[in-house]
């Protein structure tokens, strides 16, 4: 059996500290952590239980994480969270797909749609038309009490892990692109790239039914069976998470010190000391200026980081050793 990612990190890291950890045997996605002192802990993926169960969940959704992130003055973009009908039917204040498209429009087309409590990216797409807006919202709702409208923030997205008062990584992340050749079609273009990431170990899947994407090549003029001039680059994807096929840039070692400071209060201030914080801004190599926090990710999941290379390998390593370090001092 071939061992998640996260579980054959934490196989290898552990016996540096005397610890051992045992998988669940069928597919390891879980596991039992037995440390040197006879104590125990359980995991499950990138949950270790190091942040409380309330700023877990409220991490988890965004509308909520949106209202505390404000309230304690940190910049997030305009948005609002809006209802499927049923659940509008249990709700004093409603809010529904139409007001959603209203308020789309008050904040200015185009704008960014996703749902509440979703992670990975899925289903988060800009729009720029109301037939878009109702088509892309029904998807969500078709499985999501709640989605959210936000106006679309102009800048880099870049992802900053944080674990107990310290930065391990920063990363810029970019949406899912191909180059033509000229000669390929963007399907065979695509399906080389899901390949490469296959090569690379890489958990990234490229849909190529992903509605979103064939949208963005209809708005092009282009389809799947489009074949793209030479060193012509497109963008299929609007969100830049690395799960849909983005790349990374790695800016650990060049991010600027308030940004680092920046990351650690946000964690401490939504209660949490493992996080993932996604940030809009111009560049992280440069003080503080303008910035939107995007989403916390109280579970953040380093494999796309780690498959860039072997310096972003070791210091998944070191965060999944360090984890290990803080759970043995507490049990």
């Amino acid at each position: 059996m071939k061992l998640p990612f996260i579980t054959q990190c934490l196989i290898e890291v552990a016996p540096q500290i005397g610890a051992q950890v045992i998988p669940e045997p069928e597919y390891g996605f879980v596991g039992q952590i037995i440390f040197k002192n006879g104590e125990q802990s359980l995991f499950k993926g990138s949950f270790f239980g190091l942040n409380s169960n309330g700023a877990s969940k409220i991490s988890s959704d965004k509308g909520y994480s949106y209202y505390f992130l404000k309230k304690m003055g940190f910049s997030i973009p305009e948005t609002e969270t809006f209802f499927s009908a049923a659940l509008n039917e249990k709700l004093t204040i409603k809010r529904g797909i139409e007001e959603g498209y209203l308020y789309a429009k008050s904040l200015g087309l185009p704008v960014i749609i996703k749902p509440n409590e979703e992670s990975w990216g899925r289903d988060v797409v800009k729009v720029h038309n109301k037939r878009d807006f109702f088509k892309f919202a029904k998807t969500i709702l078709a499985y999501s009490r709640v989605f959210l409208v936000q106006a679309f923030c102009v800048g880099k997205d870049y992802r900053i892990v944080v674990l107990a008062d310290k930065v391990y990584c920063a990363y810029e992340r970019m949406p899912l692109s191909i180059v033509g050749d000229g000669k390929a079609t963007i399907e065979a273009l695509l399906l080389e790239k899901q390949a490469a990431f296959d090569k690379a170990g890489r958990l990234s899947i490229i849909d190529l039914a992903d509605p979103r994407m064939l949208n963005k090549l209809k708005r092009k003029g282009l389809t799947l069976t489009s074949i793209l001039p030479k060193a012509k680059k497109i963008t299929l994807l609007d969100n830049a998470n690395l799960s849909n096929g983005g790349m990374a840039i790695d800016w650990s070692d060049k991010i600027h010190p308030s940004y680092k400071k920046l990351a650690i209060n946000i964690t401490k201030a939504m209660g949490l000391r493992l996080c993932g914080v996604d940030i809009i801004t111009a560049d992280i190599s440069k003080p503080v200026d303008q910035y939107h926090i995007i989403e916390i990710n109280s579970a953040p999941g380093l494999h796309n980081y780690a498959a860039m290379g072997e310096a972003q390998l070791a210091t998944t390593k070191e965060l999944y050793l360090d984890i290990l370090r803080i759970l043995e001092q507490e049990t």
